[in-house]
């Protein structure tokens, strides 16, 4: 049977998108921006609102350190190119004196002023850390399953680079274990046992279980394995990004493991044995990812949180 996976996404797509909107009129951007807001009326004013609060906690006003911040009009690319256009497609829509203070990167500390951060630690002293939706090239890739999770075989996989603690303890446990198909994919020298190289998507949607393993900051695999029709397990996240990865339950979005992955075996048999559960949690990640697949919604959240940003910094007067 087929797999087909036609949200992959693609780079050249990605860069030449981006090409095209470097080529536009800054003038076309503005006098779409009142429209944009405008197309607020909609949707469901309270769950586009609550997204809004919560990837900018604050409600009071806050200033911006002159040393930590550049105005719109100085903003240029240095590396990260992916990071840079995520985040210039929206900045093209407001004034070029505005001011933003943003952190490109895996880095998940919170700085001491509001700043723009792709993730951040989950938790209630985070506020300073504003998400916004950065690297979505590489991160914010849904799928299509063909197979239902009953067609699939009774084993969890994973394919990662190893180099963190939890990883690197995972993988050399696991590589050989019968129910668990892992591996890292990172270069050793000398050739380990653990490394497996790389596995497609469509490969590794042939088993029930995905497994997704937080590295630097969240399990890059996490978004595209809760929109397929296998089970994802995984540890308590402790960070988050543009997804809501914190607002995510155990036993109902996902299948939580223990820290150390120690109960993976008695996970993986549960679920194998009770398919009926498996597919309830499956059901409930898809509806978690529904929210995220509507383009000109999800830029609307992108242009009000901007907005909220700069109105909180005393950068957006009534009427603009």
């Amino acid at each position: 049977m087929t797999l087909k996976l036609s949200h992959k996404n693609s780079k050249f797509t990605f860069y030449s998108r981006n090409l095209l909107r470097s080529l536009t009129p800054r003038v076309i951007y503005q006098r779409r921006l009142r429209y944009l807001l405008n197309t607020l009326n909609q949707y469901d004013r309270h769950d586009i609102e609550s997204r809004v609060n919560y990837y900018l906690k604050h409600n009071t006003p806050f200033e911006l350190p002159t040393d930590k911040s550049v105005q719109i009009k100085r903003y240029r690319k240095k590396g990260q190119s992916a990071y840079y256009y995520d985040l210039k497609e929206f900045l093209n829509y407001f004034e070029q004196q505005q001011k933003v203070a943003y952190r490109f990167g895996d880095e998940t500390h919170v700085e001491p002023y509001p700043f723009l951060v792709k993730a951040r630690p989950i938790g209630d002293d985070n506020a300073n850390a504003v998400l916004f939706k950065l690297n979505k090239v590489r991160h914010f890739n849904f799928i299509e399953d063909s197979l239902s999770f009953r067609e699939k075989s009774d084993i969890i996989v994973w394919r990662g680079a190893a180099y963190q603690p939890n990883r690197i303890a995972f993988v050399q446990q696991y590589y050989n274990h019968p129910m668990c198909d892992v591996g890292q994919t990172n270069p050793c020298t000398p050739s380990q046992p653990w490394e497996k190289g790389f596995m497609s998507i469509a490969d590794q949607l042939r088993y029930k279980f995905i497994l997704c393993l937080e590295g630097n900051d969240v399990a890059t695999n996490l978004k595209w394995a809760m929109s397929s029709n296998s089970l994802c397990m995984m540890p308590k996240p402790k960070f988050e990004t543009w997804f809501m990865e914190g607002t995510l339950k155990a036993g109902i979005h996902y299948v939580e493991l223990k820290d150390d992955c120690s109960d993976i075996e008695e996970k993986v048999l549960y679920y194998s044995q009770h398919p009926e559960a498996a597919e309830a949690i499956i059901a409930n990640a898809h509806e978690h990812v529904h929210q995220f697949c509507h383009p000109q919604r999800e830029k609307l959240i992108g242009l009000l949180v901007l907005k909220k940003y700069f109105e909180l910094s005393g950068q957006w007067q009534p009427g603009q």
